[in-house]
């Protein structure tokens, strides 16, 4: 069984380490666990490749970021599925979530996009919105700020001290999802 998992966010330095790239983020955090390099894919992504599991019951995990920005996600993320011969249930999409406390996590498929460009560039290429979301919560900003600035800035001193934790558990929620299922992965992390 091959699954896709999908960090979404911005390309640029100026972006890696803001809230909007949190998924990305997780994307790195499951590279670096398992010593993978991500070479880049004629799909415009860059992508890395693990097994999870042993024998029979392996599961084989493509790991991809696009090179395109949040809201054009949709046409590199539906080429490297197509490429791997992965249907969008086998996909999971790791995003920000400002409607969730900050280090919430939550698992879930299908839904709306809630206003998420990545979110509404995936579905609309893919013409589904039944893959595997996990939403990485980045909470709201404070007082009179625009979300869309709130999400390209980087995440305050204070969070920054739980934000490898965080991105642990992230990574945790992916592996659970795809070895125990959702049910089992909703009672274990959504806080």
């Amino acid at each position: 069984m091959t699954w896709l998992v999908v960090g979404l966010g911005n390309p640029g330095d100026q972006y890696v380490a803001t809230r909007h790239n949190v998924g990305q983020m997780v994307i790195d955090e499951l590279a670096k666990r398992h010593n993978l390099k991500f070479s880049s894919h004629k799909s415009r992504t860059d992508v890395a490749a693990y097994k999870l599991g042993v024998g029979v019951d392996a599961h084989s995990i493509i790991l991809a970021k696009s090179h395109g920005y949040m809201n054009e996600s949709g046409g590199p993320i539906k080429a490297v599925a197509s490429f791997y011969s992965i249907e969008p249930s086998k996909i999971i999409v790791l995003h920000d979530e400002l409607d969730i406390a900050f280090a919430a996590i939550r698992s879930k498929i299908a839904g709306g996009d809630n206003g998420h460009n990545g979110l509404k560039s995936l579905t609309s290429s893919f013409g589904t919105a039944e893959y595997y979301r996990v939403r990485l919560g980045i909470g709201r900003p404070m007082g009179q700020q625009d979300p869309a600035d709130f999400v390209l800035k980087q995440f305050s001193k204070e969070e920054k001290k739980d934000l490898g934790e965080f991105l642990d558990r992230g990574a945790d929620v992916v592996e659970s999802l795809i070895s125990e299922g959702l049910e089992r992965t909703q009672t274990k992390f959504n806080s």
